[in-house]
């Protein structure tokens, strides 16, 4: 009896183990989740996905990247790292307010793509509020894209094309309170 006892234990603890890794390995790409605060600082994070542009899901191990930034201050401050991304390609990081083309988005920062398929872009942009007033979104937060370089126009201040499988889409909305208004 206490052979069988024993022997189920361990089944079970085989099953859980099991049950865990088939979680784990079926989120890995969506497990890179917290977004949102770091504690009560004034520091959060947000999560970049490669998107399937039909169906708006995360691509399982595709392109993805992270920004922590200042959720307030004089300046938006933040730092981006992406992964997995063409090597060579230039992208801009980018405030994108609704409705399309974007019409007053704000260029955070560009960088090129390394041979490993990374960029690294941080910077402090006066951006004012996020998201502006005039943004769709307006009340529930600015969306942060990571895009092509040619794909926006940072002088007219909109996007000028349109290739979402080479871009990099926001887990969630952000906002940020410019403290000099």
């Amino acid at each position: 009896m206490r052979r069988k006892v024993v022997t189920l234990m361990l089944v079970m603890a085989l099953v859980g183990l099991i049950t865990a890794g088939v979680a784990v390995g079926k989120n890995a790409t969506k497990g890179k989740i917290p977004n949102g605060p770091a504690g009560r600082s004034p520091i959060a994070h947000l999560y970049f996905y490669e998107k399937d542009p039909e169906i708006w899901e995360i691509v399982d191990d595709g392109a993805w990247g992270k920004m922590k930034y200042n959720q307030y201050g004089p300046a938006f401050n933040f730092v981006f790292n992406g992964h997995r991304l063409e090597a060579g390609y230039e992208f801009a990081l980018i405030y994108y307010p609704d409705p399309w083309p974007g019409d007053g988005l704000i260029c955070l920062g560009e960088g090129i793509a390394d041979i490993d398929g990374n960029v690294h872009i941080q910077g402090s942009v006066d951006t004012g509020d996020m998201p502006a007033m005039e943004d769709e979104n307006f009340g529930s937060g600015a969306k942060i894209w990571l895009v092509l370089s040619d794909d926006v126009d940072c002088i007219t201040a909109n996007m000028i094309g349109w290739n979402p499988i080479e871009y990099l889409f926001e887990y969630d909305l952000i906002s940020f309170d410019d403290t000099d208004f």
